[in-house]
């Protein structure tokens, strides 16, 4: 009997193309708060070192306030605006055939469950846990090792961010790093992910 291996997959950058809009959004609810600090996509990318909140609250950033600002961003009515990277779908349909796949993510889950929907593709994950459940991925996980049981040594999470590659290795379990996301190759290497992903097929062999 071949085990199922549990893959968690993160949302932007990994099942969606959406750096530009968000970057946009952070920007413009960092100048509504008074706190302009992202000026440049580096200054953006930067933000995600780490887990995107830590790292804004390392800038001294109130957190409520931001989130203020950021309301009404984008809704399930607005799912076609963030188009999905396609050559990942049939992977990942191969990939919930012998194995358990849920999604990960500090977007909305109601969001993220729109997007997949639109595009066909929701029936692929189990579950989705977003920023409603926790601001951390690193918590996230565990929560899902505990909803979709699986041994540390066979979980996967699936990222575009050395963030991401973090709290995986924060959490317990093995971190791939995808390189069609926001994140560099050097960015992404730098991290340590115990596997480095250029192509969506190359993640059957895993």
């Amino acid at each position: 009997m071949i085990l199922r291996k549990l893959f968690l997959f993160d949302f932007d950058g990994v099942l969606v193309d959406s750096l530009g809009y968000y970057e946009d959004s952070l920007r413009r609810s960092l100048e509504k708060i008074g706190r302009p600090v992202v000026k440049t996509r580096e200054d953006y990318l930067d933000l995600f070192e780490d887990n995107l909140y830590q790292s804004l609250l390392n800038l001294g950033i109130n957190l409520e306030e931001f989130f203020e600002a950021n309301r009404g961003g984008l809704s399930r009515l607005d799912c076609h605006l963030l188009k999905p990277f396609l050559p990942l779908i049939p992977v990942l349909e191969d990939l919930r055939e012998r194995h358990t796949l849920a999604v990960v993510s500090s977007n909305s889950t109601d969001l993220i469950e729109g997007i997949l929907l639109h595009n066909g593709f929701r029936d692929c994950f189990c579950g989705i846990l977003g920023a409603e459940f926790s601001l951390s991925k690193e918590e996230k996980i565990r929560q899902a090792r505990s909803l979709w049981p699986a041994p540390a040594e066979e979980t996967y999470y699936v990222g575009d961010t050395s963030g991401d590659v973090r709290e995986a290795r924060q959490a317990g379990v093995k971190a791939i790093a995808v390189l069609w996301g926001w994140h560099d190759r050097d960015r992404l290497a730098r991290a340590g992910p115990d596997y480095l992903v250029a192509k969506p097929e190359e993640l059957l062999a895993i």
